[in-house]
């Protein structure tokens, strides 16, 4: 008796999670969202002015820059983006 007991609880808790399981009570809307930046790679050499005199300031002067870009993002604004690297430490830095 103790075992027929047993059985019918286990399938009504089964019967009763299979049925929770499957209820939808809403779509879930799934949104991707695209960077739409472009890097356009510029020499180091070519950066203007006001931008290689900001990698001569103070908390940016003892890192090396390795490569450099022009970020033109969605809005139509544009950045500099320069890769630098100290030691083994690389980071990068935004100049506007």
């Amino acid at each position: 008796m103790k075992k027929i007991i047993l059985s019918a609880a286990f399938l009504a808790f089964a019967g009763i999670s299979a049925v929770n399981a499957t209820e939808v009570k809403e779509p879930v809307a799934i949104t991707v969202k695209q960077d739409s930046a472009t890097k356009v790679p510029v020499e180091l050499k070519d950066l203007p002015e006001p931008v290689k005199a900001t990698l001569q300031t103070e908390p940016v002067k003892a890192w090396t820059p390795t490569a450099a870009f022009l970020v033109t993002a969605a809005d139509k604004s544009t950045y500099y983006q320069i890769d630098i690297k100290k030691g083994e430490e690389n980071c990068f830095s935004k100049i506007r």
